[in-house]
């Protein structure tokens, strides 16, 4: 099985690497706008998220109706760059957020570093599995 990381920058794998990331910027757009579309159309069908704040396991439907539904509110959702790693007609991604918002009323706000698991599906990358980290704030 061939790897690609960003360390190995060839004309294949920016093309693969800037397709993922227009994935991640279209995954996080939806977020923001509460676009129940775009969000549906870059999710797989058996995605599942585990949340960040909670553990809990939130497949696909739960995802885009809490969105759609502006019961779960993105007011911001800023990305550090993310490192992209190739495996076949699977891409991992790993990078840092911020994001604020609210849930059924109540504000929150999270620093996390992610994990994405992207899979090609008829030259398409569907977001398959997604998990966030809290980092901890730094103790004075």
């Amino acid at each position: 099985m061939a790897l690609s990381t960003d360390d190995r920058a060839t004309p294949d794998h920016t093309s693969t690497r800037n397709a993922v990331l227009a994935a991640e910027d279209q995954f996080c757009g939806a977020l923001l706008t509460a676009d129940r579309t775009s969000l549906s159309s870059v999710l797989g069908d058996d995605f599942l998220l585990v949340d960040v704040m909670a553990g809990s396991e939130v497949p696909r439907e739960a995802l885009v109706d809490l969105v759609g539904s502006r019961l779960l509110i993105f007011d911001r959702v800023d990305r550090e760059p993310g490192r992209v790693r190739q495996y076949g007609a699977t891409a991992v991604v790993t990078g840092e957020t911020r994001m604020q918002g609210r849930f059924d009323g109540q504000a929150f706000s999270t620093h996390s570093r992610y994990t994405h698991v992207y899979v090609n599906v008829d030259g398409d990358w569907r977001l398959v599995s997604a998990q966030g980290t809290q980092i901890a704030p730094a103790s004075a």
